[in-house]
């Protein structure tokens, strides 16, 4: 049974059924670890450690929600808490996927989706690169437009708090934020209220 465990460590912490069972791995066993919570079933066909130490200071649910739906990308809220642009901390991963796309489902973790025109859904992809994977990412100005895109879900106190923590950094990019709000069209909401807090 540590074969399993030592197969899916070399493969990164995640394995699907089909390689486990390429590899000589029977349906049992695999069965055994996920009831013992040695093994965590993903999504149907994919299962990952759970040995929380083996995944320290990674972001799980997002390596997670990345290895299970292949174009998706962490968006909207899930994005400002990764860049802490805000306290808020949705209990849900937000992801993104082109408005022509079916989703799929994932037992863990819970995720909602939000669908995109394919110049918004391509605009400002970050990859963070992990041992058990990528995490596509949103960067910080495109988050931003997308926060002003879905203000209405979000309301006007998150919205205008992110826009002001960012412009206290930095790195802060204001020519490319430009650029994006309009690609976004949000460049009429946001450029009045970053007139007024940098001047």
């Amino acid at each position: 049974m540590d074969k399993i465990i030592k197969y899916i460590k070399i493969q990164g912490g995640y394995a699907t059924m089909k390689d486990l069972k390429e590899a000589k791995f029977q349906t049992r066993d695999i069965k055994k670890y996920v009831q013992n919570n040695i093994l965590e079933k993903v999504k149907p066909g994919l299962y990952r450690l759970s040995d929380i130490d083996f995944y320290k200071n990674v972001n799980l649910s997002f390596v997670d929600a990345c290895n299970s739906i292949p174009t998706g990308i962490i968006c909207l809220g899930s994005a400002i808490n990764y860049y802490n642009l805000s306290t808020y901390n949705p209990s849900e991963i937000h992801v993104a996927v082109m408005n022509s796309e079916k989703t799929v489902r994932i037992n863990y973790p819970p995720v909602k989706f939000y669908f995109f025109r394919k110049n918004q859904y391509s605009l400002g992809i970050n990859i963070i690169k992990t041992k058990f994977g990528d995490i596509r990412i949103y960067d910080i100005e495109k988050t931003i437009c997308d926060i002003f895109r879905f203000k209405n879900e979000y309301g006007d106190e998150i919205a205008l708090e992110i826009l002001r923590n960012y412009t206290r950094r930095k790195e802060a990019d204001y020519f490319k934020l430009r650029e994006y709000s309009k690609i976004c069209r949000v460049y009429s909401i946001i450029n009045p209220y970053l007139k007024g807090l940098i001047g």
